[in-house]
Parts: structure tokens; C-alpha cells; sequence
């Protein structure tokens, strides 16, 4: 007990330390960095509450697949940080509020948070002993909160297309790629045929 005590402070305790530090760093690689050394902490603390299944997809997905790719993102794009962060004074009252509000809302659900008295024997025995974890959480997900999931998957859908919209967009002075137009060359856009006399150069 004593030792998955001194666990959960270590990992919980890492996890908020590095949480901070994805929004604190300077460098945005130093920010993946720090948000991948959250989700396997995370997933410790997942270990720890016996959902092996869900500290095995954070680590798989999060960490293998989002945040690497994040990471090559933010290395590969040539992103000027500098000007990004030059309209940061302008929202800093707004984004101050917003904090406020959120920070009041979280007193007050901590301070009005009450624990069940057989919330301690759920937890000591989550689920029966003929059902795996996984089969459990598939349950739960397309049982109970099934529209909930529909819902968040219908967010990320909306997510995904705005982000392709937002990289898709024309930009001036960008060369781009037109499929269109390279089909449609022939021989005689494409090749131009000049008879270049002996001793003379070949002019603009």
C-alpha cells in the first residue's frame, strides 16, 4: 500500500510538473518533449488504477503516434515563433478572465466534492472477474456513453477538416503545384526550339 502510495505521488507529481512546462517552455520542440514525458506518466497512473488496456493506448497512440508527430511537425515547419507571440499583450486581459473563471470553477467543485461511502469498494474491485478490462471499457464507451463518443469523434472529424482547410489555403508569392495545368502541357508549351548559329550565344 505504502508503495503504490510513494507511485501515485511520483508519477502524479511529474505529471503536473511537465503539464506546466508544455505551456511554459520557450521552444515548442521542448514543449512536445515535455507533453510526451506527461502521457507516460500518465499512463503509470493508469497502471496503477489497474487499466492496463488504457495506459497501453496512451502510450501506443499519444505517445507513438500524436506527439511524434507533433515533433515533426514543429521541427520539419518553419514557423516564426517570434511573430506569433507578438499579439500576446492584446488577449492578456481576456485570457486572464477566462483563467479566473476556470479557476473558480474548480475550487468550487473541489470544495463541494463529496466521496461516496462504496466508492472505495468499487474501486478496490472495478469490474466482475469473468470480464477483462478491455471488454469492460467496450461496454461502458458503446453502452452508457455512447452518444458522448459519437460526439467527441464528430469534434475531432471537425478538427481535422478545419486543420486541412487551415493548411490548405493559397497563400501569395507561393509556388504551389497544379495537377491540372501539368496535364494539360503538350509539346509545344513545354518545349521551345531555337536554332543557335555557330559563335553566337543563346539571348534572354
Amino acid at each position: 500500500m505504502i508503495l503504490s502510495a510513494l507511485f501515485f505521488y511520483l508519477f502524479a507529481s511529474i505529471c503536473v510538473a511537465s503539464a506546466f512546462m508544455v505551456i511554459a517552455a520557450r521552444n515548442p520542440v521542448h514543449s512536445v518533449l515535455y507533453l510526451i514525458l506527461a502521457f507516460v506518466n500518465a499512463a503509470g497512473l493508469f497502471l496503477l488504477l489497474g487499466a492496463e488496456f488504457l495506459a497501453m493506448i496512451l502510450v501506443v497512440v499519444y505517445v507513438g503516434a500524436v506527439a511524434v508527430l507533433f515533433l515533426f511537425v514543429v521541427m520539419m515547419l518553419d514557423v516564426d515563433f517570434a511573430e506569433l507571440r507578438q499579439g500576446f499583450l492584446q488577449y492578456l486581459p481576456i485570457g486572464g478572465l477566462v483563467g479566473i473563471v476556470f479557476l473558480a470553477e474548480i475550487l468550487l467543485v473541489v470544495g463541494a466534492w463529496n466521496i461516496g461511502p462504496g466508492i472505495p469498494n468499487l474501486v478496490a474491485a472495478p469490474i466482475p472477474a469473468s470480464v477483462t478490462n478491455t471488454e469492460a471499457i467496450g461496454l461502458v464507451l458503446y453502452t452508457r456513453y455512447l452518444y458522448f463518443f459519437q460526439a467527441a469523434g464528430l469534434v475531432l472529424l471537425v478538427a481535422m477538416v478545419g486543420a486541412i482547410v487551415l493548411t490548405l489555403r493559397h497563400k501569395e508569392n507561393v509556388k504551389r503545384q497544379v495537377i491540372a495545368n501539368q496535364i494539360a502541357r503538350s509539346k509545344a508549351t513545354a518545349i521551345e526550339i531555337r536554332n543557335v548559329r555557330p559563335g553566337q550565344g543563346l539571348q534572354g
